[in-house]
């Protein structure tokens, strides 16, 4: 019972929260991950948890789900203490998660998906049955049509990321945990899906997001909570506050959310591409005759969803992938072909290369930074003792120079690649691509999954890049970011361009309908 103290009459209690962590705590080793946060977020919301790289949200959502255990704390779940020692506790205690990178079978069916793990018995048809009628309720109410009989690999990224939260919500979750869900969707799906958590929250569900883009959070969030280095710093009504706010809030400092750069000054020519083509090793055309032009002092900006064709354009064009076409570099011929040019050849004619992935193709994890700083360019005259050593002296010297120019923490050229958070192992890709004072930068995805923070320095260094004359061939799946840098802006679907718009005279709608294979309007 609660009593109104002013009127001593009795007063309704307020309900409980969906999810109140108290006290949490984490530590790896020296590492505190978490330290004691506490957070209520209330049932039948969607809240948000921002916070830079290393800031512990995703341990605290992986103790959530069960992944970790915290070594101090409670959680309570609709106001009663819960254990949740592993993932099948939390989803017994009514919590699903939906990962940004998805945990579906490719080669199984949306049925098959959906059941793994959760079948009724040795036998799979009465599973499968059931499966099918729940699949077509919970489609019909939540907008979540798909196809029950597809197989996932044929599905888009945005038909996939209803499967998965399908899976939950047929395993009776009631809370939903979203992991950076918007990462790789076009335009349209992103607001298909907060279609999805509008309806998902007005049947009562509650979810927690987890995303770096702001704007999300001030579109789709009611509550937004701040970690800071491990610590919860604010939770703040999303009405009540602004994007600089929360920025200023997750960095501990003001911060500039838009690029700040002049016009640019297109020079001569340096990269001409005509009739580039691309068929991988199962025999699929990637790439279907693209040309492009790209001069000194300018951006071009590769918009599209992942997928299309833009990791094939730039590996074919750093020389890691093989294609037909024509292509010059500064007016002379590129071979395409790999028979006399490869990724050495052209870092050698100054092409520089950013990769999208930076753990398959720009860093090796187990090395140390100032190794990884070497790759590719240890053969110059400034890194060798003599004709058959490297002066590893030297390179430590450079690495460290380096990290200080580009603030990469902890400053340290000999902790291990994996010991550095997203963001700064991102910065030692670019540090070591950006200082060789290329002709031609190509840059894939130069901020996935890097706070916002180094978002801004990112940025700023791409931006002094074309400023001092260089030519950069921009790839990103982030929307804002090729509005914001690029001063062409071509658009990629199913291996083709689909079309080249100026910053200026683009809206995203448009650039939406090109990105999923549509024209938007006249070129």
């Amino acid at each position: 019972m609660v009593i109104d103290t002013q009127t001593g009459r009795q007063a309704a209690a307020a309900p409980a929260p969906a999810i109140e962590l108290r006290g949490i705590s984490k530590s790896f080793g020296p590492v505190q991950a978490n330290k004691d946060i506490s957070i209520r977020v209330e049932k039948g919301s969607i809240h948000g948890i921002i916070g830079e790289n290393g800031a512990g949200k995703s341990t605290l959502m992986s103790i959530l789900y069960g992944f970790y255990r915290a070594d101090a704390g409670e959680i309570l779940i609709n106001g009663a203490p819960v254990d949740i020692p592993d993932s099948q506790a939390a989803i017994r205690a009514g919590i699903g998660m939906v990962f940004q990178h998805f945990k579906l079978v490719e080669n199984f069916s949306v049925l098959e998906n959906i059941i793994l793990g959760a079948e009724d018995g040795a036998l799979l048809r009465p599973s499968l049955s059931k499966a099918r009628r729940a699949l077509m309720d919970l489609a019909r109410e939540y907008e979540l049509n798909v196809d029950p009989e597809a197989l996932i690999e044929n599905l888009s990224v945005g038909h996939q990321q209803r499967v998965e939260i399908l899976k939950a919500l047929y395993r009776q979750a009631d809370i939903l945990i979203l992991d950076e869900p918007t990462g790789v969707l076009t335009p349209a799906e992103a607001d298909h899906l907060f279609r999805i958590l509008r309806n998902l929250k007005r049947e009562g569900k509650t979810i927690i997001l987890i995303t770096h883009k702001l704007r999300e959070i001030m579109e789709i969030t009611d509550a937004v909570s701040v970690m800071r280095r491990g610590e919860m710093i604010s939770t703040v009504r999303t009405a009540e506050t602004t994007p600089e706010q929360l920025a200023e809030l997750m960095v501990g400092r003001k911060v500039l959310l838009r690029v700040q750069k002049t016009p640019a000054k297109p020079g001569a020519t340096v990269l001409e591409v005509e009739n580039l083509r691309v068929v991988d090793d199962k025999g699929v055309e990637r790439l279907r005759g693209i040309d492009l032009t790209l001069r000194a002092g300018e951006i071009l900006g590769i918009a599209g969803v992942a997928g299309n064709g833009q990791s094939e354009l730039l590996e074919v064009l750093a020389g890691i992938t093989t294609g037909t076409g024509s292509a010059w570099l500064n007016g002379t011929p590129l071979d395409l072909t790999g028979r006399t040019s490869d990724g050495q050849t052209r870092r050698e004619s100054g092409v520089a290369h950013v990769p999208e992935d930076r753990h398959r193709r720009g860093l090796i994890l187990d090395f140390a930074a100032w190794e990884n700083v070497a790759f590719g360019y240890h053969h110059r005259p400034d890194y060798q003792k003599n004709a058959i050593f490297m002066d590893n002296a030297a390179l430590l010297q450079d690495t460290a120079a380096k990290m200080a120019r580009f603030d990469v923490r902890p400053p340290n050229p000999r902790l291990a690649a994996r010991n550095f958070s997203g963001g700064n192992q991102q910065k030692i890709v670019l540090a070591r691509e950006i200082e060789r004072n290329p002709d031609l930068l190509l840059i894939g995805q130069p901020t996935r999954g890097v706070d916002i923070g180094a978002i801004e320095f990112i940025h700023q260094r791409i931006v002094e890049l074309r400023d001092a004359g260089k030519a950069i061939l921009l790839v990103s799946v982030e929307l804002d970011e090729i509005l914001s840098l690029s001063d062409r802006i071509a658009v990629m679907f199913d291996g083709r361009i689909m079309g080249e718009r100026l910053p200026g005279d683009a809206d995203e709608r448009e650039l939406g309908l090109l990105m999923a294979g549509m024209k938007g309007g006249p070129a």
